[in-house]
């Protein structure tokens, strides 16, 4: 086995590389849950005003995953993720120059295109490098995304409290530009035609025993993609706020949000060791059925201790369900266009978390609360539910897909 070949020594090598820029990179999608307090007063914008920031980088994040995820399956990741880190220090340049809440709207497109490299087309790249441990692998890749949102408003709330969320988003764009693009140069390095042609076979052989073509399957889990997100953001995009509301302040916000995306980098991490095991299918329908107790556990919730604990609990629900999509993709799908199949399908997980983000924001204007939001977060999830639970059915009777093929090519 060559240093290059699936599951080798350079393939850790490699994902621990692909971490590290995750880990970074994603900043993007993160940082502007913790400063939206601040931004909100700056520009005298009410709440659901406040979120259309998220919204915008929610859709530059998604279109960016289709754009990226593009990019690597023609030019390679090196350059995508070099492209992407120059775009995203940029938005955050360019941030810190906006007059108005309508600039600073249109200057986060940008922040979300840059960081979308960090995601799906990690992942679909992540994934040519592993058959035996690629749920393991795609899951890691996709924990990036979490820490990024765990460590770096820790990080740099201090300096949020003292100097301004201007001179945040100038300090993000130096480490993103001086650390990002170094370390791309360590994935020049592309898959060999030998391990695509059998991961194609795999594929195929999985795509005819679902009983779905691989257009429908795509758009189902879009679909689910879509609802399931829709209902992950409520906590995500809003717990810093409604700690505001309750009168606990940013920094116990901040601390909850941490916590719950600690909590998903372990939930990641056990759902790829899952979908190794019994696939990716079942890995969603699971996360799926916990992230729905965990939306119920918060509506009695409003103490601190029970805020935190819910917090716990609702990223160790959660934390695998996107990643467990791009495994699906590329359990079903041709591995040469995996980065645009799982960057669709992830732009529509975004998608979700970018309409949640602002329906949970306007709920709240229209009720004076976020009770309503949770609920509406929850019958969401149920329609993710409901779309799973027709693709495990819909499969043809004496499919053994279920355990994933990338269990059996390991057996």
């Amino acid at each position: 086995m060559t240093d290059d070949a699936v599951d080798s020594a350079y393939s850790w090598l490699r994902l621990a590389m692909t971490l590290l820029i995750a880990t970074i990179a994603s900043v993007g999608i993160w940082i502007y849950i913790a400063v939206m307090p601040a931004v909100q007063a700056e520009f005298g914008a009410d709440r659901g005003g406040a979120s259309l920031a998220y919204t915008f980088t929610m859709f530059g994040f998604a279109f960016g995953n289709l754009a990226m995820g593009r990019a690597v399956d023609r030019f390679g990741a090196a350059t995508s993720i070099a492209v992407a880190a120059v775009l995203l220090g940029g938005g955050f340049v360019l941030a810190t120059l906006a007059p108005s809440m309508m600039v600073l709207n249109i200057v986060h497109l940008i922040i979300g295109l840059g960081s979308a490299a960090s995601f799906g087309p990690l992942m679909a790249d992540i994934s040519h490098w592993f058959v035996r441990r690629r749920g393991i692998a795609v899951t890691v890749t996709a924990s990036g995304n979490y820490l990024a949102g765990a460590l770096w408003p820790w990080l740099l709330a201090d300096m949020l409290a003292e100097d301004g969320w201007r001179a945040v988003y100038l300090t993000l764009a130096a480490v993103v530009v001086f650390a990002v693009i170094p370390l791309s140069f360590g994935l020049r390095r592309r898959p060999s035609e030998g391990s695509l042609a059998a991961a194609a076979v795999s594929a195929g052989a999985a795509s005819v025993s679902s009983g779905l073509s691989p257009r429908a399957l795509q758009w189902l889990l879009c679909l689910a993609g879509l609802a399931c997100c829709t209902a992950m953001s409520m906590p995500q995009v809003h717990i810093v706020a409604y700690c505001v509301d309750l009168g606990y302040g940013p920094s116990v916000g901040a601390e909850m949000l941490s916590l719950m995306l600690l909590g998903g980098v372990v939930s990641r991490v056990l759902s790829g060791m899952l979908a190794d095991w019994v696939g990716g299918v079942k890995t969603v329908l699971i996360g799926s059925i916990l992230q729905t107790i965990a939306l119920i556990l918060y509506l009695p919730s409003d103490g601190m201790t029970t805020l935190y604990t819910v917090s716990l609990i609702f990223g160790l629900s959660q934390g695998g369900l996107v990643p467990a999509y791009a495994i699906i993709v590329r359990e079903y799908m041709e591995p040469k266009e995996a980065g645009a199949r799982v960057g669709f399908v992830i732009m529509s997980t975004v998608l979700g978390m970018a309409l949640g983000g602002w329906m949970s924001g306007w709920i709240y204007d229209l009720t004076g609360s976020y009770t309503m939001a949770f609920l509406n977060g929850i019958a969401w999830n149920l329609v993710n539910l409901a779309v799973i639970l027709m693709l495990i059915f819909r499969s043809r009777p004496g499919n053994k897909t279920g355990r994933g093929p990338v269990a059996m090519a390991a057996s």
